[in-house]
């Protein structure tokens, strides 16, 4: 069996001629993992959207009425910023769909990756930062709620803090939240993960990957989760305009293998969403997203899963 990955023509809607958030990244990803063969069709398995009460898991009944039915007052759209749609209603849901049934596969066949995914900054009664429902968050209930994983642990390497992932687990020991971000960027008010390592501005990728070898290893050995949520934002990227920090395109793949080799090789399953990128160049960026795809299919035929 190849590696499984999740795909559905509904993670791309609709947004203003010119907004600043790169939506079709999400089906040109998918376009490129196919015209590169990285993967073939009968490798992409399409997601369900979730019932509500499962993003209720997470999510305050009212937010998510008022987000589903339009009525979230403006200030509250603001802090998304995404102007609301119907079809931006079922692209969220959808995509939270896309990173359940990824953790799923990813806890059947040891390794699964979503072609969208890591809205981060969504916290439990509103949105933020183009995050609108936590799909990390809701994923890691259901699995629990259904009974097929106790431990979680979410490695966040997007450039941003995942705040919205920190405060919801922030007293929660069942899942334990590491993020490694550039400390001089969003959110401006940070939240406590179980561990936080701020990165100084510009750093490249030797010293990048130095530190992340410094705790990911130690991490898995502690808290031993029975499935791991990788956020593989590519963000850090020299190229990115909201980035900070200074990784390349070799430096973002050795990031990919370090995480994965680490994580399979001790047997720990592993489930990848895309978080974070923004670059003028929109072949560039959707290039740089492939990269967690191509090396995740490198270490599946490695591992033989």
């Amino acid at each position: 069996m190849d590696l499984p990955l999740i795909y559905h023509p509904n993670y791309v809607a609709p947004l203003p001629l010119g907004h600043r958030f790169p939506m079709e990244k999400f089906k040109k990803l998918y376009e490129l993992l196919l015209s590169d063969r990285v993967a073939d069709l009968d490798q992409f398995h399409v997601p369900d959207r979730p019932a509500q009460d499962w993003i209720e898991l997470v999510h305050t009944a009212d937010y998510v009425n008022a987000y589903c039915s339009g009525t979230l007052d403006a200030k509250a759209q603001r802090r998304i910023g995404l102007p609301w749609s119907s079809e931006l209603v079922n692209r969220t849901c959808t995509a939270v769909g896309g990173t359940i049934l990824t953790a799923q596969l990813a806890l059947k066949c040891g390794l699964a990756c979503n072609t969208a995914g890591g809205t981060h900054h969504a916290f439990p009664s509103y949105g933020s930062g183009f995050c609108i429902f936590n799909d990390l968050a809701i994923a890691s209930r259901v699995l629990q709620k259904l009974g097929l994983v106790e431990k979680i642990l979410i490695v966040d390497l997007d450039v941003h803090q995942g705040d919205g992932t920190a405060f919801i687990f922030q007293s929660d020991p069942s899942v334990f939240t590491f993020s490694m971000h550039c400390e001089i960027n969003f959110p401006g008010t940070k939240q406590q993960s179980d561990l936080d390592v701020p990165l100084k501005e510009g750093m490249e990728d030797d010293e990048y990957l130095q530190v992340l070898d410094q705790y990911l290893p130690d991490l898995l050995s502690e808290v031993k989760p029975d499935l791991v949520f990788y956020d593989a934002g590519v963000d850090p990227h020299f190229g990115d305009r909201l980035g900070k920090l200074a990784l390349t395109d070799s430096g973002l793949y050795r990031r990919e293998m370090q995480v994965l080799t680490t994580c399979v090789g001790r047997g720990y399953p592993v489930a990848c969403v895309i978080g974070g990128g923004y670059a003028e160049d929109m072949d560039a960026l959707v290039y740089r997203h492939s990269i967690v795809h191509r090396a995740a299919s490198d270490v599946y035929r490695h591992a033989r899963l």
